[in-house]
């Protein structure tokens, strides 16, 4: 276990005010400019709530009072400063450090068991990062592998055989593009040109979309931050593509189609708006309170995830031993009512995942079809 320093000052105000009550800082890096700023600072305004929720209420940590503070540093969506970040975090004694993209997860995760030991709460659906099997890693979303066979069979059987395909470069999209890529084939398909691009620096997608319109695909997936998706779907759509789209789950329908009109979703595959999944409705209406928007699962999964971290320090009887911490993970999700979860959830797996329910579903005459229960289990 890492050894903590004091300064003298700090013992002096320690010994001077002995009801003052602990502080916790937890880590984020995450991208808070750039094309990607949007779904880092959604990912922050679920960890935010949850810690004021948290403060307001009070939690106790063997006998004593802690109040959580969040230190979020901007990483630009950059895996090498990610690393930076999460250097300059642990150094100043901070235990617990959220990362929302697989570039930098996957990154930092062989730092974690290093001194100074942390632990590493990862928002992104890559398996490669519960494949890792790194012991002190807790991952949110649902692997993305568990979208490929419904997104794949509902849209060649609607539209065709032919795929496009027009999603992010980041390392994260390259995964996923791969991964559907082999999906579409084993069902059939034909899978066409890589027209990828990079949705954290483009502003105008119409080249990218006319050469992936120009092979004649039936279905083109594509996906990234939420606006830039949508600002894709515009592209195609005003080109006059009328086949369908599979959506990467970084990409939510809720903020695509604040965007573009839901019309042009249509024939879209993804994943369920959080606020059209049962039992949500107490947490987005203090979301939509506190923000003025309505919240994705960006915002929903990682408060969630900061909840979780909050009740099993108190399990553990720690906040410093990120060990410790990880080890009551799954007793505290379960000790946890769903208006702190969100989300209806049986647990954390053996391997640092979170074990609950999700939806995909299709976009319809601008109404959502749910299409297939997932849990992110695997």
């Amino acid at each position: 276990m890492k050894k903590r320093f004091l300064f003298p000052t700090l013992l002096a105000l320690a010994g001077s005010s002995a009801l003052a009550d602990k502080v916790v800082n937890i880590g984020f890096s995450g991208p808070l400019s750039g094309g990607a700023a949007f779904y880092g600072k959604d990912v922050q305004s679920g960890i935010d709530m949850a810690i004021a929720e948290l403060n307001r209420t009070g939690v106790t940590v063997k006998g004593e009072k802690v109040t959580f503070k969040l230190v979020a540093l901007d990483d630009r969506y950059l895996p090498n400063e990610t690393a930076t970040n999460v250097k300059r975090l642990t150094s100043q004694g901070i235990d617990v450090v959220f990362v929302p993209h697989a570039g930098g997860i996957l990154t930092v995760q062989p730092m974690t068991t290093r001194d100074p030991e942390f632990l590493l709460v990862a928002y992104s659906s890559e398996p490669k990062i519960l494949d890792a099997r790194n012991p002190l890693t807790f991952m949110l979303p649902p692997r993305y592998d568990n979208y490929l066979q419904p997104f794949a069979a509902t849209q060649m059987k609607a539209f065709g055989k032919r795929l496009g395909l027009l999603g992010t470069n980041s390392a994260y999209g390259k995964q996923w593009t791969d991964a559907i890529s082999d999906e579409w084939k084993k069902q059939g398909g034909t899978v066409l040109a890589n027209n990828s691009v990079d949705y954290n620096t483009t502003v105008d997608y119409s080249s990218a979309v006319t050469k992936a319109l120009a092979d004649k695909p039936d279905v083109l997936f594509i996906g990234g931050p939420s606006q830039p998706t949508a600002l894709v779907v515009k592209a195609a759509r005003e080109q006059g593509f009328k086949g369908g789209f599979i959506v990467m789950d970084q990409a939510k329908f809720e903020q695509m189609d604040q965007v573009v009109p839901r019309n042009y979703l249509d024939g879209s595959v993804g994943v369920l708006p959080t606020k059209e999944f049962p039992g949500t409705q107490v947490f987005v209406t203090l979301y939509q309170r506190l923000y003025k928007k309505v919240p994705t699962s960006e915002a929903a999964l990682n408060y969630m995830g900061m909840n979780i971290i909050a009740k099993a320090m108190e399990l553990a009887g720690t906040t410093d031993n990120p060990e410790a911490i990880r080890a009551q993970l799954d007793a505290a999700a379960k000790a946890l009512p769903q208006n702190k979860t969100v989300f209806k959830l049986y647990g954390v797996t053996d391997k640092g995942h979170v074990d609950a329910q999700f939806l995909v579903a299709s976009v319809k005459g601008g109404q959502y079809t749910r299409l297939r229960l997932i849990k992110t289990f695997k």
